[in-house]
């Protein structure tokens, strides 16, 4: 097995996020139904994990079940629903030892209510958990999250439109931090109407590893990579680097 450390003296992001695509290919190569990838993606979960703790990366977020995803087979819409189950059963007590506090984003009244129980439970265990922000976006959908944020200023008193700003919205999102790195496993280029809102100035690394296969290594290069990568925000290149050196004088 490839041994990964956390990259040395880089740039690192404050907020990673990752499309974790490509369970049903994976499978298909092996000569196995789909939810056979979706069985063994758990490990791949925990390497993200794992290297976002030993890197200090500050927010993590997982897209783990997408509203368009309903539309697929009610067969394999039940055995992810039962992956997450067990995930919240087996997972959720080493995610707290490790100091990790885990939100679910996305829009949980299509559950049920056993499992929105057991989302409960796990955001009220680990809430007070520092060292990393483990969102997992489930039933989560981009534009389901801008309409969501428009509904809940609509209905707050004494917000007139005069007085919506950009921070102000992007408080009401469900996750509200910008993405500085987003990771796409399976070589698929497209963002899936995931947090369309987060990622405006995110650096875009796709991999055509796929999600089963995704480790330590490889996110640790998608890191690596990040470092190389010049963050302008609208100002040109000189005009960044005249920044740079600014700080490093002062």
């Amino acid at each position: 097995m490839e041994q990964a450390t956390a990259p040395g003296n880089l740039s690192l992001p404050r907020h990673v996020a990752i499309i974790m695509d490509g369970n049903g290919r994976w499978a298909k190569q092996r000569g196995k139904i789909r939810i056979f990838g979706h069985s063994n993606a758990v490990e791949a979960v925990k390497a993200s994990v794992r290297q976002s703790l030993e890197s200090g990366i500050g927010k993590l977020t997982l897209f783990a079940f997408s509203s368009e995803n309903w539309r697929r087979p009610q067969s394999e819409i039940d055995h992810l629903l039962s992956l997450l189950a067990r995930f919240l059963d087996t997972e959720i007590p080493e995610l707290h030892r490790q100091g990790v506090r885990v939100r679910f984003v996305g829009d949980m009244s299509r559950f049920s209510e056993a499992l929105r129980e057991k989302i409960r439970k796990a955001q009220k265990l680990t809430e007070d958990n520092a060292r990393l922000e483990l969102n997992i976006a489930a039933s989560y959908g981009g534009r389901w999250d801008i309409v969501s944020a428009c509904r809940n200023l609509m209905a707050e008193e004494g917000v007139r439109p005069q007085d919506v700003t950009e921070e102000l919205f992007a408080s009401r999102l469900a996750v509200p931090d910008d993405v500085d790195l987003m990771i796409r496993t399976g070589g698929e280029m497209r963002i899936s109407n995931f947090l369309i809102w987060q990622l405006a100035y995110a650096e875009l690394y796709v991999t055509d590893v796929l999600w089963p296969d995704f480790s330590q290594k490889v996110y640790a290069d998608a890191l690596k990579w990040y470092s190389t990568r010049e963050r302008r925000f609208g100002f040109t290149g000189d005009q960044v680097r005249q920044r740079q050196d600014s700080n490093k004088a002062d």
